[in-house]
């Protein structure tokens, strides 16, 4: 019996077993999958489907990837295969892409497939390896390079999924806006080498060797760029020693001067005084930037030093400011001036904390957009900004300035407004230390209140407090244990607007000393505006307002549940926003310098003095915007380096950036950043609930089997009366 079953079964597992294997190798060859994930994080987004598909040049993506890696890196080469396949299949006959074995050292083919990776700026990476109970090491390439035209882009290291398409994708955008905006230029690019030959004299005594070989360099960074930038740089040495009318032109422009008294060296050689300028400066029209040829750093002992910038850091910052310059992407304007905070601030030094800097914040918003500084006190807000961000005002803006941004906001400008309830004013060191005291938060009045007022939306000057906020863990040598930082509430994801779709993906914030937000219903209904509420804090939240000490260890949630209530935190508002001028006279114009004063006399004097003001304008100010958009929260912390994150992956970061592209009408680049957030907290279950659980969990298997049993004695039971009445009967 057993020889004739093997012999009837054998074939047919053999047949299963070759039908199973030519499945596999069809799964593999033919692409098709379906993401069940709920983000659809293994899924093309929207954003990356319409950026291949728009091509107009071909797009080479070139992968190495080292084969037969160990976990976690052993998945990323499929992953690569399969995105790159959409991208395929979404783009046009401009797409291709082609991954080169770089596996080994014995073939002669992978030797030269890892040149041509290290060529391009990909070289490997060490990885660790458990092997038999043994961490060994391996050298891995793991990278890629997207070619597109003449434009080359290299991602070096790719140890992640996370953020992979968002990458890929924003790279090829700005390769396909580069070559569109290189193409349309009429002028070249000017690469202005600002070196005084005087230098050449103390650079010896600075450790600065080279300076007279310096400019040959340059030139010869700019050739290599120019290869790859359709022949759109000119460059020019300039040298303030040898050509002083170009000095005017040169001060005030952020390149560094030298100067230095006359000194005698160990020789006894006399060195006399002078002065000299070293840096480059990139000039395309009217806009200019700037780059560093000299690091300068102080040392404990040796004082002040002098490094020269390596070239390949010349190279980066010409090729990062021709981008800038060029507008390879999209606008964005930042105010520098009321007492916001600066985007650029000097670097702490080892062991200083330094909590105002904005530097992670400026990175991530220099990757997306061209930021532009705007001066409301040098002139008017530039035509073509499409958002303006206002972060941390401390200083009030005249009835004039409060002017030019109501009327930005009419003609279709977007305004970010990170607005602080409070200024925090620090005590001196001597007073701290006699009373005890803390720093004093005065109210801040910048003039903004007045435009939120009339379109309808209030910021309240007082901090919320929230029982879910962040816990701070206390050393060990104070004790132990955690403080809760009341000023810091934790927004849940259930508190957060899902109905948003770039906040979908954002399960949960952090923010710090954060003001209430109030809406004026009846304004927004007579306006017929749309405000939506992005997220709240919890029911447990109370604010301070008044006399504010954030001093944790004199904080206490209030004793009556009824003084705990939600806060909204950040609005959006949309619609026919009105104006505050719209029934007001435009304010003058101040003039606050001398040089606009004598300007302004020396322009009446050829006009031959004729007075004016009888003429009046009429129909200028306009009254309703036209498609402008409000985003306000109450805090400017949230920019900060130690709210925001380091590498720009954290949902405070994610959701920054989000609100930018969101204003700016790209929804779709908001979602695909966020897609692949991995921060997903556990929903949270009352304690009743846990206890039922916990109680199912141990009693109920047992339950169940006891159930299971009855049930098999029932029927054994009456499967035997059965049997008995079938005899009983016969």
């Amino acid at each position: 019996m057993n020889a004739v079953l093997h012999k009837i079964f054998r074939p047919k597992f053999l047949l299963y077993l070759v039908v199973i294997v030519l499945l596999n190798i069809a799964a593999t060859s033919l692409f098709f999958r379906v993401d069940l994930t709920a983000n659809h994080i293994y899924s093309l987004s929207r954003a990356s489907r319409k950026v291949v598909s728009t091509l107009s040049e071909p797009l080479t993506i070139k992968v190495f990837f080292t084969k037969n890696l160990p976990a976690p890196y052993n998945t990323l080469e499929r992953y690569l295969h399969d995105l790159l396949q959409e991208y395929s299949i979404a783009g046009n006959r401009y797409f291709n892409y082609q991954f080169y074995d770089v596996s080994g050292e014995e073939n002669e083919s992978a030797r030269k497939n890892q040149e041509m990776a290290q060529n391009y700026g990909i070289n490997p990476v060490q990885i660790r390896n458990i092997e038999q109970d043994q961490v060994k090491f391996q050298n891995a390439f793991m990278g890629m390079v997207l070619i597109h035209g003449d434009l080359i882009k290299t991602i070096p290291t790719i140890t992640s999924t996370e953020g992979l398409e968002y990458k890929i994708t924003s790279t090829i955008r700005t390769m396909n806006n580069k070559i569109s905006a290189l193409l349309a230029l009429k002028d070249k690019v000017k690469v202005n080498l600002i070196l005084s030959s005087s230098l050449q004299i103390v650079g010896p005594y600075m450790n600065l060797t080279g300076l007279a070989e310096l400019p040959s360099r340059i030139k010869a960074v700019v050739k290599k760029l120019n290869e790859k930038n359709y022949g759109r740089l000119a460059f020019s040495a300039i040298d303030p020693t040898r050509d002083p009318s170009r000095e005017k032109e040169i001060r005030g422009r952020q390149i560094l001067p030298l100067q230095w008294d006359a000194f005698t060296d160990r020789r006894g050689k006399t060195i006399p005084a002078g002065h000299g300028y070293a840096g480059i400066m990139i000039q395309h029209g009217n806009h200019k930037e700037t780059i560093p040829l000299l690091h300068i750093f102080r040392l404990p002992i040796f004082g002040t030093q002098y490094q020269l910038a390596k070239m390949k850091e010349i190279e980066e910052g010409i090729e990062n400011a021709v981008e800038n310059l060029i507008n390879t992407n999209e606008k964005i304007g930042y105010l520098a001036d009321h007492g916001t905070l600066p985007l650029e601030s000097y670097p702490a030094m080892p062991g200083e904390a330094q909590s105002d800097s904005l530097s992670q914040f400026h990175k991530l918003l220099s990757e997306e957009y061209n930021v532009r500084e705007v001066r409301l006190k040098d002139g008017g807000i530039p035509e073509g900004l499409p958002t303006l961000i206002i972060a941390g005002p401390t200083k009030p803006f005249s009835e004039e300035e409060l002017y030019r941004v109501d009327q930005y906001l009419m003609r279709g400008g977007n305004l970010a407004l990170f607005l602080d309830p409070f200024k925090e004013t620090s005590l001196p060191q001597q007073g701290m230390m006699v009373g005890g005291q803390g720093p004093m938060y005065l109210p801040i009045h910048t003039g903004l209140e007045k435009l939120l007022s009339a379109y309808g939306i209030h910021l309240k000057a007082a901090y919320v407090l929230d029982k879910n906020c962040f816990r701070q863990e206390i050393p060990q040598a104070f004790g132990g244990g955690e403080r809760q930082i009341y000023f810091a509430p934790i927004i849940k994801n259930t508190f957060i607007n899902k109905s948003v779709p770039y906040l979908t993906n954002i399960k949960g914030l952090v923010l710090l000393k954060a003001a209430p937000l109030n809406l004026d219903e009846a304004s927004i209904k007579k306006h017929a505006l749309t405000a939506t509420r992005l997220f709240s804090s919890s029911r447990e939240a109370w604010k301070m307002e008044g006399r504010v000490n954030l001093n944790p260890m004199f904080l206490q949630p209030p004793r009556r549940t009824s003084d705990l209530q939600q806060f909204a935190l950040a609005y959006t508002l949309t619609g026919p926003i009105p104006s505050y001028f719209a029934d007001k006279p435009i304010p003058e114009r101040n003039v606050n310098t001398q040089q606009k004063e004598k300007k302004q006399t020396a322009g009446n004097e050829k006009t031959g003095g004729i007075d004016m003001s009888h003429i009046q304008a009429q129909g200028i100010t306009l009254k309703t915007s036209r498609g402008g958009r409000i985003f306000l929260i109450g805090t400017s912390a949230i920019l900060k380096d130690n709210v925001l994150g380091d590498n720009g992956t954290s949902p405070n970061a994610q959701f920054v950036m989000n609100i930018f592209d969101a204003l700016n009408h790209r929804v779709d680049t908001a979602v695909m950043r966020s897609k692949s957030q991995r921060f997903n907290p556990l929903k949270e279950v009352s304690p009743m609930a846990k206890t039922m659980i916990k109680a199912a969990n141990i009693a109920g298997l047992p339950i169940l089997i006891i159930f299971a049993g009855l049930i098999i004695w029932y029927r054994r039971s009456a499967r035997k009366r059965h049997i008995q009445q079938i005899f009983t009967q016969a």
